[in-house]
């Protein structure tokens, strides 16, 4: 019997509509048997016959069958590959075991994980074995959080380049966004809330910046919650609801690179509302919004019905055109210790929750993969951008569709 096969990239939940999107994206940009090898995996070898074959992809792809909670099957599967993709959440329902197997084997690892109560449970279960096996896991690779994350990076980089010191205090603001989360985002979204139901003291994690940097607790961080004018940049902000975990991994990304933005390094994420009576009146109609929903998510009937009848159901999601007629903006602005400024802007040409999420899981992953610079990165608990940073930054504007920019 010939040996299985080896591959750079197995993108496992290939027959979900996020996953076929990944699947998608590889075989149009990258090919089916070319420079980068791949293979798609889920629980039913039937559907993933059935989207290799919609997909046009060569009958020769691999397909590799494991269940989430099969623990020897997913033991073989990671054996296998270099990354992991996996677009398979909630995490914290369906996640445990293949990250665990990835921590053992050393395959490094990569997923589009929001849900920080269930990251804070597992650094610390993973860090040891994942050091020793030298695979690197990073979690949050999609539109959470990679475009905050690495945004902070990007405009921390220029401000050592340009201004010689270092960004004491980081803004980051939701300018425009056309296309609305996925349905995974919003799934975890109710999975968080009901384990913070069966387990009172998430709900302390969930409100902690510091969550995800154990042993580090940084100074007080702006209420992002309310209405609030920005000073800087001159227009009203709302609360952004994505800003519970990107404000984690930024500064769990601070922590993993030593600090090098001072240990009383500030960061506030919200939406930019517009100028004056109009842009009050719109943050302030949001945050009351914001009240009120997360009120209502509370309450487990909400949260039932919500699930049966907003979430997109298995293999749903927004249309080709909607995808490439999304895109979004965001604008960080940032201050020196002596008061000096820096702003740079990041945007993206897809709709955030899937047409972009798809290019930018699958850039992460083949970073890891290829980039002889960040062989060095020992394996751990990583985010986007402490794991590959700059390198990172420059592949997401050659390949992605993200553009960084100063000003």
């Amino acid at each position: 019997m010939a040996p299985p096969p080896h591959v750079d990239l197995i993108v496992f939940g290939a027959t979900g509509f996020t996953g076929r999107l990944v699947a998608e994206y590889l075989h149009t940009t990258y090919g089916d048997s070319g420079p980068v090898t791949w293979a798609m995996a889920g629980r039913s070898l039937e559907k993933l016959q059935r989207v290799r074959d919609e997909l046009g992809i060569s009958p020769a792809l691999p397909l590799l069958v494991a269940d989430a909670t099969d623990t020897a099957a997913l033991a073989r599967l990671v054996s296998q590959a270099k990354v992991v993709i996996t677009t398979v959440g909630p995490y914290q329902r369906h996640g445990e075991a293949l990250v665990t197997a990835c921590a053992k084997a050393g395959t490094d690892y990569v997923d589009l994980c929001g849900e920080p109560g269930w990251m804070a449970k597992m650094i610390p279960r993973l860090q040891g074995p994942a050091a020793l096996s030298g695979a690197r896991i990073v979690f949050s690779c999609g539109f959470d959080s990679i475009p905050f994350d690495l945004g902070v990076v990007y405009l921390q980089h220029q401000a050592q380049e340009r201004l010689g010191a270092p960004l004491v205090r980081v803004n980051g603001r939701v300018k425009e966004m056309k296309g609305g989360f996925s349905g995974g985002t919003a799934a975890s979204l109710i999975a968080t809330l009901e384990a913070s139901a069966q387990d009172p003291s998430l709900a302390r994690t969930l409100a902690n910046p510091f969550a995800l940097t154990p042993g580090f607790h940084g100074p007080p961080q702006p209420d992002d919650n309310v209405a609030e004018r920005d000073e800087w940049l001159g227009q009203w902000t709302a609360p952004f609801v994505m800003a519970t975990i990107n404000t984690k991994n930024v500064h769990r990304t601070h922590a993993l690179l030593g600090h090098p933005w001072g240990t009383g390094f500030v960061y506030s994420e919200r939406w930019l509302t517009g100028e004056g009576a109009k842009g009050e009146a719109r943050a302030r109609r949001l945050a009351r919004q914001t009240k009120v929903q997360n009120a209502l998510l509370a309450v487990g009937p909400t949260r039932a019905l919500i699930r049966r009848f907003a979430l997109p159901q298995p293999g749903e999601g927004p249309s080709q055109e909607q995808r490439e007629k999304g895109h979004y903006e965001i604008v960080f602005t940032g201050q020196t210790a002596d008061g000096r400024r820096l702003s740079a802007t990041v945007q993206g040409d897809r709709d955030p929750g899937y047409g972009s999420t798809s290019k930018l899981i699958t850039e992460a992953a083949l970073c890891l993969a290829q980039t002889t610079g960040h062989q060095s990165t020992p394996g751990g608990v990583w985010t986007p951008g402490a794991a590959m940073g700059m390198t990172l930054v420059r592949r997401l504007q050659a390949k992605a569709g993200l553009t960084f920019g100063v000003g």
